[in-house]
């Protein structure tokens, strides 16, 4: 059985070494649901020149796409996907409620199961103002701690691809251990600051190794 497995194709060790969870160049939302929390951001397929993608339309609204899959971060640990927005919300303190508003974020959620005060979040924002690397407590709940992967209007209106480590962000942010996540969520909001924003969110895996 060993050597079967060492024998395998690359391509075919490849797939196995990756979770795709987000499929939209294909069109498929058939495993993603909306959950709103004031308005609809309006989530919808578009064509582009680099082919089917995410949409997200937020006009002071907020509303999150989210997608129930469990991941083994033993196996995969690594979070892939890209985005593209047209402007950063720039002069927001993001660290109060009333400044809660991100163009663009990804969430990575442990939940608590019945007991949901235990539930926990990593979300990768795109921050008006903080630096890249920056992380703080949401100002709604200390269980979730934004981390800024990109910062102010630089390489707006381009496509930036990221690849993170969610289990030694969890680790390294929070202090906890965690060997699998149970949901991911996509979001752009502007409710808190009644503005607006729009985004573009690519295909979305997980994977053994970050790239």
């Amino acid at each position: 059985m060993v050597l079967a497995i060492g024998l395998l194709p690359v391509s075919l060790q490849a797939i196995q070494d990756r979770h795709k969870i987000g499929n939209f160049s294909a069109g498929d939302l058939s495993q993603w649901k909306e959950k709103v929390f004031k308005g609809r951001t309006l989530y919808t397929l578009k064509p582009t020149e680099n082919g089917t993608v995410l949409h997200a339309d937020s006009q002071g609204t907020a509303s999150a796409f989210y997608n129930d899959v469990r991941i083994d971060l033993d196996k995969t640990p690594c979070l892939n996907w890209s985005w593209k927005i047209d402007h950063a919300l720039d002069g927001l303190v993001e660290t109060t409620k009333s400044g809660d508003d991100f163009a663009a974020r990804i969430y990575v959620v442990v939940s608590g199961g019945l007991a949901f005060w235990n539930t926990r979040a990593l979300n990768y924002v795109w921050s008006g103002s903080h630096p890249v690397g920056a992380s703080w407590p949401n100002a709604f709940t200390d269980k979730s701690f934004n981390v800024v992967v990109q910062s102010g209007q630089k390489n707006t209106g381009q496509w930036v691809h990221y690849s993170r480590n969610v289990r030694a962000d969890f680790l390294s942010i929070m202090g906890q251990d965690f060997h699998r996540i149970d949901g991911i969520a996509i979001m752009t909001d502007t409710d808190n600051s009644n503005r607006s924003a729009t985004a573009n969110f690519g295909d979305i895996h997980f994977s053994n190794s970050c790239s």
